[in-house]
């Protein structure tokens, strides 16, 4: 058969010869000797894996939590009694990763780091399961460079630093399509039963990389036209199997979506869509505009992986208004594609990297790809590099509640309170960064604690004037956006802490003020002293 006409997906239990003496891709793969091939995978997994772990750790502790972090940690340290009431309200998507993290937490500890180092493993893994595909589809140049310039995009290092589960969700999408691609090439009961096992991971970790399906059915039309009549059947079977592991968390998670009503897109995120899942634009317009000419030289694995990139975001877009779902965390699995898309037109310069010709060539024209991808890595790390160095540091906004945290335990006294004012969850981040303060401020205004609610979030007291009075003196975190820090309230709470307290003091910290108050001193007649009473509105 021409190289014009040979099929990416060989029919199953056909191995198709090609010129040059090049036999099959099992035996391409065994072509250095006994074990050859496997030593070959091997470090094709192992090299980008480094790489990405290595910039991943660097300065993994060093940036706060931040919301979605504390989220994290709070879910992980409940009991599975108390997860148990949480999830049936709330996050029910996120049961598996909450339960892999809280036993993660028993045995490492709740230190940013330690809670982080999960994620780091799993993103730099991603790194080499992807130059894994890439070898598979395409040659081993293409997977050496896609899994090494997916190692220095810096939306991998952000999210291989996050205590969230995007980054299981890239590893759960790359090891199904490997597992897939590798059943179509080499099929086997065992092969398909371990692509069948993938897809509940996929759902479990995010349900918005389930849009990867797609890809994967496209995959198996392809290998149907070609002749595979196995593919279709034990497609449907594992897509069956798989989703009854998915479903029902799905449905009873529908009901929980108003936890992301608040994220409704509009133009402007959909253009800027690109520099959020990159990190940066002078990393995502060289790969988008290389993955795009890559599009040209990736044959029958083309449109497998068009619909990889552009069903997800697409889908996800039309339907924000009702599912909420368009971001470009929730789309990080798309981002591999992107890149080994662009891989393929870099080391297609160096010889054709798709159909029966795929590899081969001269040793200097192999050589000279090597060349190319090792250059265009660097070249595309130096583009990376201040969006890496941007990932490391607070994210922008998000409020100093570890140097609030500092402030308190130097200065805290027995007997002191904490309230709260804002909407950036500062009961929920103070919690953890006074978690290990035996003598932290006790929370006056909690009435109904988040065990009891099933939620995030604490009831406060219905009375505050009562729960207040029990502190003698008061650390008032805010992070209301208009600077003055009662207005984040209710207003029955705000007009019981101005009329019950003086200012002492008011530290400025990042999108955060930490006042220091104490109670107005009473004067014989049970009417407040008119000296204290003068300076008892909270100013900014």
């Amino acid at each position: 058969m021409s190289s014009d006409t040979t099929t990416d997906y060989a029919p199953a239990g056909h191995e198709e010869p090609v010129p040059g003496g090049r036999g099959s891709r099992r035996e391409t793969e065994r072509a250095d000797g006994p074990g050859g091939g496997r030593l070959t995978a091997a470090l094709v997994f192992l090299v980008p894996t480094a790489a990405a772990l290595a910039v991943i750790l660097r300065g993994i502790g060093v940036r706060q939590l931040w919301r979605d972090e504390h989220a994290t940690w709070w879910a992980a340290t409940l009991s599975f009694h108390e997860l148990s009431h949480l999830i049936r309200t709330i996050d029910v998507v996120f049961t598996p990763y909450y339960v892999l993290m809280h036993a993660w937490i028993a045995i490492a500890g709740d230190s940013p780091t330690a809670m982080r180092l999960p994620e780091a493993v799993a993103m730099a893994c991603s790194a080499g399961l992807l130059a894994l595909l890439g070898r598979r589809l395409f040659t081993t140049q293409t997977g050496v460079l896609a899994g090494l310039a997916f190692a220095v995009v810096p939306t991998v290092t952000r999210y291989g630093q996050e205590i969230r589960p995007y980054a299981f969700a890239v590893t759960a999408v790359l090891l199904s399509t490997l597992l897939l691609a590798r059943a179509l090439d080499q099929p086997s009961f065992k092969v398909w039963v371990g692509y069948t096992l993938s897809v509940p991971l996929i759902g479990w970790s995010h349900l918005a990389s389930m849009a990867v399906l797609g890809a994967h059915l496209t995959m198996i039309l392809i290998a149907r036209r070609s002749g595979d009549r196995i593919a279709g059947w034990a497609y449907a079977a594992a897509g069956t199997l798989g989703l009854c592991f998915v479903l029902p968390a799905a449905i009873q998670g529908s009901g929980q979506s108003g936890q992301i009503a608040w994220n409704n897109p509009v133009q402007k995120d959909l253009l800027e869509f690109p520099k959020n899942l990159f990190g940066s634009w002078a990393v995502a317009v060289p790969v988008l505009a290389l993955g795009l000419v890559g599009l040209f030289f990736a044959g029958k694995r083309a449109l497998p992986l068009a619909v990889w990139v552009v069903l997800p975001p697409l889908a996800t877009y039309v339907t924000a208004s009702k599912l909420h779902l368009f971001l470009p965390r929730y789309l990080l699995f798309t981002l591999p594609a992107w890149v080994l898309l662009a891989a393929v037109a870099v080391t297609r310069l160096a010889g054709p990297v798709a159909g029966a010709k795929a590899g081969t060539g001269a040793a200097v024209r192999r050589g000279f790809g090597w060349v190319l991808a090792a250059a265009a890595v660097a070249g595309l790390l130096w583009q990376a590099l201040p969006g890496i160095r941007e990932t490391r540091q607070n994210a922008q906004g998000e409020p100093d509640f570890r140097g609030a945290a500092r402030i308190i335990r130097a200065e805290q006294r027995k007997g002191d309170g904490i309230a709260f004012s804002g909407v950036m969850a500062e009961r929920r981040a103070m919690a953890y960064e006074l978690r290990d303060d035996p003598g932290r401020p006790r929370d006056v205004l909690m009435y109904w604690t988040p065990q009891e609610l099933g939620s995030f979030g604490a009831g406060e007291c219905p009375r505050p004037a009562p729960c207040l009075a029990k502190a003698k003196r008061l650390w008032l975190v805010s992070t209301t956006f208009d600077g003055q820090p009662l207005s984040g309230m209710p207003k029955q709470t705000a007009a019981a802490v101005e009329s019950g307290f003086r200012v002492v003091r008011t530290r400025k910290l990042t999108s955060l003020q930490l006042v220091l108050l104490e109670p107005v001193k009473k004067a014989a007649d049970g009417t407040a002293d008119k000296d204290d009473a003068s300076r008892r509105k909270v100013h900014a």
